[in-house]
């Protein structure tokens, strides 16, 4: 399976950013870390190794991108604005600079998303904020309200990066063309946040798989399981 690491300036950033890259030919997959985590963390807790024969077959192309948490919402010494306003420079990279490149890259319209934990909030947020990039979203042991990390302050810039706050006022047609599984299990934390997705979207209609695994926590080797099998419906 072949590895290349990436390093590219980002204009939205302000800074490099760094990337792995899995595989030679297949549809484009991002895969955000957890909190805080970096584009080597799914390499090294064995997620990719799980996608392998995925990889190996040309199905999929794996992009392991950078997080900025750090600058962002896990960023306690900034004021909440300056962390969600960091945040939204992070979402314009990746939707003006990393989605557009992949599209040429790969020769596809879309990509699909998929994170673990906090990377989870990452790819549903990111897709329902541009519905028109994404097909497919994965998400394992994810919680998705934001509110927590900024204190009580509010604004625009929270607000629409808060999927339990945005996506019940939100109406575009791409989103009932997306393939989305929510992934947790019994004995997660998160399995609450994920039951709550669940509910807001079925109350929009939108089409979405939830997939409870009967055993397991909020850790690494439930994850490897989910991402194999959500990643074989591309």
């Amino acid at each position: 399976m072949q590895e290349q690491h990436r390093r590219f300036y980002s204009h939205h950033l302000g800074q490099d950013i760094d990337m792995l890259v899995f595989g030679t030919w297949g549809y484009p997959v991002v895969i955000f870390p957890t909190s805080g985590g970096r584009e080597y963390e799914a390499r090294d807790f064995n997620l990719i190794e799980a996608a392998r024969p995925l990889v190996e077959a040309g199905r999929v192309k794996l992009f392991c991108i950078d997080s900025i948490d750090k600058h962002s919402w896990y960023a306690k010494h900034l004021e909440p604005r300056i962390r969600v306003q960091n945040h939204v420079f992070y979402d314009q990279f990746l939707s003006e600079e990393l989605v557009p490149m992949l599209q040429r890259e790969c020769s596809v319209d879309k990509i699909a998303v998929a994170g673990c934990s906090f990377g989870g909030f990452h790819a549903l947020n990111f897709a329902f904020r541009h519905p028109n990039q994404v097909a497919h979203l994965f998400t394992m042991g994810a919680a998705f309200d934001i509110r927590q990390f900024v204190d009580g302050y509010h604004d625009d810039n929270v607000y629409f990066n808060n999927p339990p706050e945005f996506i019940p006022g939100a109406h575009n047609e791409h989103f009932q063309w997306m393939n989305i599984i929510l992934g947790t299990a019994e004995h997660d934390f998160c399995k609450g946040a994920n039951y709550d997705m669940a509910r807001i979207l079925s109350e929009k209609g939108i089409r979405y798989r939830l997939d409870v695994k009967p055993y397991g926590t909020h850790d690494w080797p439930v994850w490897r399981e989910m991402f194999p099998e959500y990643l074989s419906t591309i």
